[in-house]
């Protein structure tokens, strides 16, 4: 008799976990449901998110319980240049330098550039005809303006030439369980987001937050149709680890993008965090990762896919 593969019946098991807590959850709360809302739930590490959309796809309530469960992930290899944001998010960034990034973005064909709005309409002149984007932050680095001043941020880059947005969340919303300012402020980003096209990343601030909390964002991130999960600005005094990206690869599962920012200034830092599952790389460093990989035999990469990128 041929022994079971140990892995298809882990994969197995924590399929048919997720699978049971959601029913579970659902059936926990339909009765409580606001009359005429469609409600999804998302579960991972112990933790179920709830969110409620009226018919206009406004959120009306979100909420959170902690119950039992672990996730997997689904890997395969990614080009490195490709999964680079090239970044250049200091308040000091002159015209001079945002046109060397955008340079430099061109040559080594880096994802996108990630600048501050205001070089937004730079960017899009200086990389028109390219493959690469124009990516802007929202609500940086606080997160604490409110999800109208984020949705009109978000349009206004948009209109300007962005097309991907990285949002920070409300942080302190989170922090004291206001599940649905939360949900309110990452759903209205992205559908101004997705309304033009662009893609929408969410900033979490994982060193600002705990276990718990970074699962319940990333899960409210999904819930509200977000194309990645992103662990951090670089401005809160901590960046992405091994750990933090694993976790939200789980937590999210393979269908949406992670992004791996702050304190990624070599090969070796974005090779783990590749490993770890990001599918792409906030990084002021992008020339020297690009580099050494040229000049390096790199080994084989595994990451887990998510949406269009």
């Amino acid at each position: 008799m041929i022994a079971p593969n140990t892995t298809n019946v882990e994969a197995i098991v924590e399929v048919v976990t997720r699978e049971v807590l959601i029913a579970l959850q659902e059936a926990r709360q339909r009765e409580s449901n606001p009359p005429g809302s469609t409600c999804t739930v998302e579960c991972a590490y112990g933790v179920c998110v709830q969110t409620c959309f009226d018919r206009v796809g406004e959120v009306v309530s979100a909420g959170a319980e902690r119950l039992t469960s672990t996730l997997g992930n689904i890997p395969k290899d990614l080009n490195m240049a490709g999964l680079i944001d090239h970044t250049l998010l200091k308040p000091d960034a002159t015209h001079d330098q945002i046109a060397q990034l955008c340079f430099e973005a061109r040559k080594y064909n880096f994802a996108s550039v990630c600048i501050n709005p205001t070089h937004v309409k730079l960017c899009a002149e200086l990389l028109k005809g390219s493959q690469v984007k124009v990516c802007t932050v929202i609500g940086f680095p606080l997160g604490a303006t409110s999800p109208e001043v984020k949705v009109f941020e978000a349009q206004n880059a948009i209109q300007h030439g962005a097309s991907e947005i990285d949002m920070v969340i409300n942080i302190g919303a989170l922090k004291a369980r206001d599940l649905e300012l939360v949900a309110r402020d990452i759903h209205g980003v992205v559908t101004a987001g997705h309304a033009s096209g662009a893609l929408v990343k969410v900033i979490i601030e994982t060193a600002l937050l705990t276990e718990e909390e970074k699962v319940m964002a990333c899960l409210l991130a999904k819930e509200a149709g977000a194309d990645y999960v992103k662990t951090s600005t670089g401005f809160s005094g901590g960046g992405a680890t091994v750990e933090d990206i694993t976790l939200m690869r789980q937590t999210v599962g393979p269908t949406i993008g992670v992004k791996a920012s702050g304190g990624i200034r070599t090969r070796e830092d974005a090779e783990k965090m590749v490993a770890a599952g990001a599918t792409r790389i906030g990084a002021s460093a992008g020339v020297k990762i690009v580099q050494a990989a040229e000049t390096t035999v790199v080994p084989e990469l595994t990451t887990a896919v998510g949406k269009a990128y």
